[in-house]
């Protein structure tokens, strides 16, 4: 996506800002600002004069802006990546990947006051409709939750990937465009068992949907390989939120946003990160959803209905075209930084938030054995799965341990228990519940909880 010149018309707006500064700051920011903007928009000799100034100016809150630049001006690329060596005297780096990893790791040099504008305004030249995301009040430093320097254009303008907001579906039986093997989302509340296939939702991300008489949202990061069931119906408000993909990523998770306030939200932890709830303290409550076969979740659910492919959209919903080559990969799209020495990056793990903490179990440890009779923060669970076909299913045990299949348990006293999506049901009539969890890429969660998760270590 090309950018273009700045008009009189935003420069005048900076300038005018910035004369609210005491004057010996104003006329430093005003430069540094123009500094900024010469590097991605200069002329050949205006973006040699910012490099020169910057640089015989030599503070290392300009590296955020050239670290920006980089992603753009790919035609000066090799002064950028020496430049930004000098400044902050580290070499070796190259290409904004590589510097935005640094930027990552580096949280204690925050950018110069004017990065915020000079980002903004490359936003909206890309899609003017981001702008009710980039309100400058909420984008200072002290009003965001995340690093404005970490938040990264996702090649997409707003709502590029558009949401499915009650979408069309069909019985099972109608479904002759779907393969056995097929992956799907299965989600069963209240009796009423939805199945929304990866093939579809991939180009999708997020379906906004009432399952079961309960309002609810599954946010699908194709990049960090999560979706995610939220309840969206708030205590206080009237309507339930509707949420969508804002074009905007931060460390390779996508950031979603509300319709109602166009707030950004972190899709991995289902918490406002910029924008007018950041400070409501909200965290979306999450509900259980398992990925499964096609023809494991029909046989599970015979009366469950799938998602029609007459969408509003034109898209291939072909088996294993959308992302086929990221998925296939072991690298990663975006830049984020992972820790490798427990698990590969593109690892499955399935995670459970729930009971005060955090825990993660990784898809391969269901390898030979479909149950594990585990527990999180003295909560003993069992967890069901199958690596193959990535699915798993928590459920709280109490005292009792299990063994068995997918689809049957048997406790010690030989008591046999049915797994459901609601519950482990006994045949003597008694319960136990579901607990939420999702399957994600092992950076993913890592990444955003790997200081307060618990790891199975098996």
């Amino acid at each position: 996506m090309p950018i273009h010149r700045p008009t009189r018309r935003t420069v005048t707006t900076a300038l005018t800002a910035a004369m609210l500064l005491p004057s010996a700051a104003r006329a430093q920011d005003i430069d540094l600002e123009i500094h900024q903007r010469n590097l991605l928009f200069g002329r050949p000799a205006e973006f040699d004069a910012a490099l020169t100034a910057i640089l015989e100016r030599g503070h290392a809150d300009m590296a955020p802006g050239l670290i920006f630049a980089l992603r753009f001006r790919r035609e000066d690329a090799g002064r950028l990546n020496a430049a930004l060596g000098e400044l902050i005297g580290e070499t070796g780096r190259e290409g904004w990947f590589d510097w935005m990893l640094w930027q990552e790791k580096h949280p204690e040099i925050p950018a110069h006051p004017s990065y915020i504008a000079v980002k903004r305004e490359v936003f909206l030249q890309i899609d003017p409709n981001f702008d009710v995301f980039l309100d400058p009040a909420d984008l200072a430093r002290e009003r965001m939750r995340i690093r404005f320097e970490e938040v990264t254009w996702g090649g997409v303008r707003k709502d590029g990937i558009p949401s499915l907001d009650a979408p069309n579906l069909i019985p099972a039986a109608e479904a002759s465009y779907l393969r056995p093997d097929d992956l799907v989302f299965g989600v069963a509340i209240n009796g009423d068992a939805r199945a929304y296939p990866l093939r579809i939702m991939g180009w999708h991300e997020m379906f906004n949907d009432v399952i079961g008489g309960v309002p609810l949202a599954l946010a699908y990061c194709t990049l960090c390989g999560s979706g995610i069931l939220f309840e969206t119906q708030l205590p206080g408000r009237t309507d339930p939120l509707i949420f969508g993909s804002s074009g905007f990523l931060y460390r390779s998770n996508k950031l979603m946003f509300d319709r109602a306030t166009h707030s950004l939200w972190n899709q991995f932890t289902g918490e406002p990160v910029s924008g007018d709830l950041v400070d409501s303290g909200i965290v979306l409550r999450q509900r259980p959803v398992v990925i499964d076969t096609w023809e494991n979740w029909q046989r599970l659910n015979p009366d469950t209905r799938v998602l029609s492919l007459d969408t509003g959209h034109r898209r291939d919903y072909g088996s294993g075209v959308v992302y086929r080559e990221y998925f296939a990969s072991d690298d990663l799209m975006f830049p984020t930084l992972v820790d490798e020495s427990t698990h590969r990056q593109k690892d499955y793990v399935f995670g459970i938030r729930h009971f005060g903490g955090a825990k993660a179990w990784p898809l391969d440890a269901f390898d030979g054995r479909p149950v594990i009779n585990d527990g999180m923060w003295d909560r003993p669970l069992v967890l069901v799965g199958d690596t193959a076909t990535r699915s798993v299913r928590a459920y709280e045990r109490g005292d009792l341990s299990f063994e068995g299949s997918a689809d049957m348990l048997t406790d010690a006293s030989g008591t046999a228990w049915t797994v459901t999506e609601e519950a482990l049901k006994a045949s003597d009539g008694h319960t136990l519940p579901r607990v939420p969890g999702h399957v994600a890429y092992w950076f993913a969660w890592n990444g955003y909880l790997g200081a307060e998760s618990e790891l199975f270590d098996g």
